[in-house]
C-alpha cells in the first residue's frame, strides 16, 4: 500500500506522529498551563509598567504644574500693573474717576467678548456630544 491509499493508517508506522505528548515529553495540558502562566506574568508586568509610567508622569506633571502656577501668577501681576498704569496714564487727560471708568469699561467689554467666545465653543462641544447620544 502507498501513503495515498485512504485505508492506509500512517500513524501506526510513522514515529513522528504523537497523541497527547509532544516530542519533548510535555502534554497539551502542560502547554496550556504554561500559556496561562505566561499570560498572567505578562499582565502583571504590564500593570507594573503602567504604574511606574503613571508615577513618572505625575512627578513630572507636578513640577510642570508648579511652574505653570508661578507663570500664571506673574502674568496676572503684570496685567494688574498694566491696568494701574493705564489708569495713571489717563488721569492727567480725563481725570482719575473717568480714567478708572474707561479702563474698567474696556476690561468689561474685552472680558465679555472672551466670555461669549467661550460660550460658543462650549455650546458647539455640547452639540457634538448631544448628537452622539441620539
Amino acid at each position: 500500500m502507498n501513503s495515498h491509499d485512504p485505508q492506509f493508517d500512517a500513524s501506526v508506522d510513522d514515529p513522528s506522529s504523537t497523541d497527547d505528548v509532544a516530542s519533548d515529553g510535555r502534554s497539551l495540558t502542560d502547554d496550556i498551563v504554561a500559556l496561562i502562566d505566561d499570560g498572567r506574568t505578562l499582565v502583571e508586568a504590564e500593570v507594573q509598567f503602567q504604574k511606574t509610567r503613571a508615577a513618572f508622569a505625575f512627578d513630572r506633571g507636578k513640577a510642570g504644574a508648579a511652574y505653570g502656577i508661578v507663570a500664571a501668577a506673574l502674568i496676572h501681576l503684570a496685567l494688574v500693573a498694566l491696568v494701574v498704569g493705564a489708569v495713571i496714564g489717563l488721569t492727567p487727560m480725563i481725570g482719575a474717576w473717568l480714567a478708572t471708568f474707561v479702563v474698567v469699561g474696556a476690561l468689561v467689554v474685552v472680558g465679555a467678548f472672551f466670555a461669549f467666545a467661550a460660550k460658543r465653543k462650549f455650546a458647539r462641544l455640547a452639540a457634538v456630544y448631544a448628537e452622539t447620544r441620539e
